[in-house]
């Protein structure tokens, strides 16, 4: 079967969020991008993470779902491959229910992980998920944070090292809007995983080591992002402006 460039269904409105399925299975291809496309989404399928590529070249994407499990480049290179130039969420789909394996993908930069099989309702709830935790964000995050060499720019949600923009993944640009509306305060653990994945802690750990690397010289020992034994993290900054 030819990949779904674009799956017939009920059309959806011209603001609907647009979403990229990736998998090589064209059956699981096929139900998920019906399914989505039934519920009001945009759909646009690719069988390989080469083809999603090229389709990524040319169209814009709110939302990627990536199969884990497919041949040439796999979902994991493919999400890193992604994540080296853009910040478009991605939810991970995988055979594999073992927690290293989630823990891979959530370093490589994916924002959920739903293992095979799944329940479509549930597919449906972690997209809408995800896609809420993007939005846009409220005027009031109208200052400055200031700390080390970064300037967190609250007006365009924007984090900049001197002129250098500092690209954020979806979870990234979340904990940051999260520290900069609680500025000096520290967010426990459970607060940052918001009860939305099994994986408790360490899914917590794993979302605060992913921005210390990009704000860290050193992301083992940390001197911005601090660790608060016992109650969570908190983001040390030299001055907030309103």
């Amino acid at each position: 079967m030819n990949t779904i460039d674009a799956v017939e269904a009920p059309i959806p409105a011209d603001e609907a969020p647009h979403l990229l399925v990736v998998d090589d299975d064209s059956r699981i291809r096929t139900l998920i991008s019906r399914f989505l496309a039934e519920n009001g989404f945009r759909v646009t399928a690719a069988q390989s993470a080469e083809e999603a590529g090229k389709k990524m070249a040319i169209m814009d994407f709110d939302l990627l779902v990536v199969d884990v499990m497919m041949p040439g480049e796999n979902g994991m290179d493919f999400t890193r491959r992604v994540r080296s130039g853009s910040s478009v969420p991605i939810l991970m789909l995988t055979a594999r229910s073992e927690t290293e394996s989630r823990i891979r993908g959530l370093e490589l930069g994916a924002d959920d992980y739903l293992a095979k099989p799944f329940d479509p309702r549930e597919l449906l709830l972690r997209l809408n998920n995800i896609l809420k935790r993007g939005g846009p964000a409220p005027k009031a995050r109208a200052h400055e944070l200031r700390f080390g060499p970064f300037v967190w720019d609250g007006d365009r949600d924007e984090l900049r090292r001197g002129d250098e923009i500092v690209r954020l993944t979806d979870g990234e640009l979340r904990l940051m809007r999260m520290f900069a509306d609680r500025s000096g305060e520290i967010i426990p653990r459970h607060e940052i995983v918001q009860g939305e994945s099994a994986l408790g802690d360490r899914t917590a750990d794993v979302q605060i080591n992913r921005l210390r690397r990009k704000i860290e010289t050193d992301p083992a020992n940390p001197i911005h992002l601090v660790t608060v034994r016992g109650q969570g993290y908190r983001l040390k900054t030299d001055q907030a402006a309103p």
